[in-house]
């Protein structure tokens, strides 16, 4: 059975998400942070795991891209001070680019989001189920 790497993370993601279900405070920061979604840890492919992995060593990266500071240009997640989200490619087998999978960061909160389709959605990476 594997275990996630950030099991310290799992009450910050959850009071996440319960305040973008809610309606909380965080979800009133955006008007479309509430179409953030939940994705359990254990439904993620198999590649997260691997870039997670990476996250939680710091290290090295198949990119050169990854790590950098997410704009959330799109403003699909809650809105944030410039810096506060970090960027990783979640490896597509058989693409020759870095593909569309990403896990999104979050720094203070240390929230981590998955999206499959190059940020126009995103899913809140549920550790405890």
């Amino acid at each position: 059975m594997r275990f996630p790497p950030r099991i310290t993370r799992i009450g910050a993601a959850a009071a996440v998400l319960s305040a973008l279900l809610v309606g909380g405070a965080v979800a009133s920061a955006s008007p479309a942070a509430a179409a953030v979604g939940s994705i359990c840890y254990s439904d993620l492919p198999s590649q997260a795991y691997d870039t997670l992995d990476l996250i939680e060593q710091g290290g090295p990266y198949p990119y050169s891209q990854d790590g950098v500071v997410f704009q959330n240009r799109e403003g699909v997640l809650p809105r944030q001070s410039s810096g506060y989200y970090h960027e990783y490619t979640v490896i597509t087998p058989g693409s020759s680019t870095r593909g569309a999978r990403r896990i999104v960061t979050g720094e203070e909160t240390r929230e981590d989001y998955y999206t499959a389709d190059h940020y126009a959605s995103f899913d809140l990476i549920n550790y405890g189920c």
